[in-house]
């Protein structure tokens, strides 16, 4: 079947990663066809593509989508994501990224569908002891949000075994940045990611705290591996083209190789702005590794993905072109 006849279900299409790759996915060739309850995703990010708002745990609805569009594959992103919302309200993360997840698993299965492409996170390793994290790291999750990405990688594994689907589990880092055309970007609320929150405090609409500058780094602060969003988005399109071509299922890690602290990300803000961040010194937060960097050769390797916009210029800079146009869209934080 051509590419330009076959329909991707994007589960999560609205939310920030998600319209990303539907957005590449229509540049490819593909339909997206977005599924988002807009619990956290927003209507003006679905614009390639149909649109249907519904919830993962709604099996009568998946159903009738999968079959409506004569889905081919899907990729899916639909997940609570905030780390520590998971700590206080575990039952919450499990009913939606697990239970609802089984039964979008189970719709997949019962209409027939032969590939999933899986939102799975650097989460599931928690804090490991070497870096670069390989993906034979061992996973070891430090809250629920990490534990419910693995139970569903495992969930993936016999369920493929089982009923003969193939899937790839795309496990990234520290997502970041926003569309090069302008037309897509990160507007969650509350908003926890760092890159946003320093522009927002670069433009005074609030301070923000570090946690911490007595890690084992260069300067004391904890050193994360951020992927540009729109090359994440491009590693979905070209794991789905992989599976599509009769890949074998796997897991694979999304990262640049390389890490930023967080005074590196801030004084590129503020070089970038022209314009002071302000921020404090807070205590730690429990769970905080001092470093979580990947190694990508696998990606790399499997599916010819190379970043293309990962430097931490292209992404502050990126987000900065965006954020500073839409800030009357969203509440200050």
């Amino acid at each position: 079947m051509p590419e330009n006849t076959k329909h991707v279900l994007v589960t999560g299409g609205a939310g920030y990663i998600g319209s990303h790759t539907a957005k590449a996915l229509a540049a490819g060739g593909f339909v997206p066809v977005t599924y988002d309850s807009l619990v956290y995703g927003h209507r003006w990010a679905v614009r390639w593509g149909p649109f249907v708002e519904g919830d993962i745990g709604d099996k009568a609805k998946l159903t009738e989508t999968i079959r409506r569009y004569g889905i081919s594959a899907a990729i899916h992103f639909a997940a609570f994501a905030y780390v520590g919302e998971s700590m206080t309200q575990p039952r919450l993360y499990f009913d939606n990224n697990v239970t609802r997840s089984l039964t979008l698993l189970d719709a997949i299965v019962d209409t027939g569908v032969p590939h999933v492409v899986f939102s799975s996170s650097c989460a599931t390793y928690g804090a490991p002891p070497k870096m670069p994290i390989t993906e034979d790291t061992p996973q070891v999750p430090l809250n629920p949000y990490g534990e419910t990405k693995l139970i569903i990688e495992k969930a993936l594994f016999w369920y493929g075994a089982a009923h003969s689907i193939s899937w790839t589990a795309l496990r990234y880092f520290n997502a970041a940045g926003a569309d090069p055309d302008g037309e897509l970007g990160e507007a969650h609320s509350p908003e926890t990611h760092l890159i946003p929150l320093v522009l927002e405090a670069a433009v005074g609409r609030r301070s923000i705290e570090i946690y911490g500058d007595d890690y084992p780094t260069p300067d004391g602060t904890c050193i994360r591996d951020y992927i540009h969003v729109s090359d994440l988005a491009e590693a979905h399109v070209a794991a789905l083209r992989y599976l599509f071509a009769g890949g074998t299922s796997k897991a694979m890690n999304l990262g640049t190789g390389a890490g930023h602290s967080v005074k590196e990300v801030i004084l590129a803000a503020e070089r970038i702005t022209g314009r002071k961040a302000p921020h404090r010194l807070a205590p730690r937060r429990p769970g905080d590794p001092a470093v979580l960097v990947a190694d990508p050769t696998l990606a790399g390797r499997v599916l010819g993905w190379r970043p293309q916009h990962s430097t931490l210029e292209s992404i502050v800079g990126s987000a900065w072109a965006w954020h500073s146009k839409t800030w009357e869209r969203r509440p200050a934080g």
